[in-house]
């Protein structure tokens, strides 16, 4: 299993994270979604690595931006 924490930028509700883990839990392979509205700390559980760049792509398709990850 992996882990990886990102920084995102732009939400403001909890419609803003509910948005972000619905799409970001379609990535495939992903298995799990917490998103932390006060910091935008999005941290995603999977079954092995998945890229970041999925990632990013699926936070900007619910409408907000990745400023930094790990």
């Amino acid at each position: 299993m992996s882990t990886a924490t990102y920084t995102v930028k732009g939400m403001t509700c909890g419609h803003c994270v509910s948005s972000v883990k619905e799409e970001v839990g379609e990535v495939p392979g992903v298995t799990n979604v917490e998103v932390d509205l006060a910091s935008g700390l999005l941290t995603v559980d999977s079954d092995g690595p998945v890229g970041a760049a999925k990632i990013a792509a699926a936070v900007e398709e619910a409408g907000y931006e990745v400023v930094s990850g790990s």
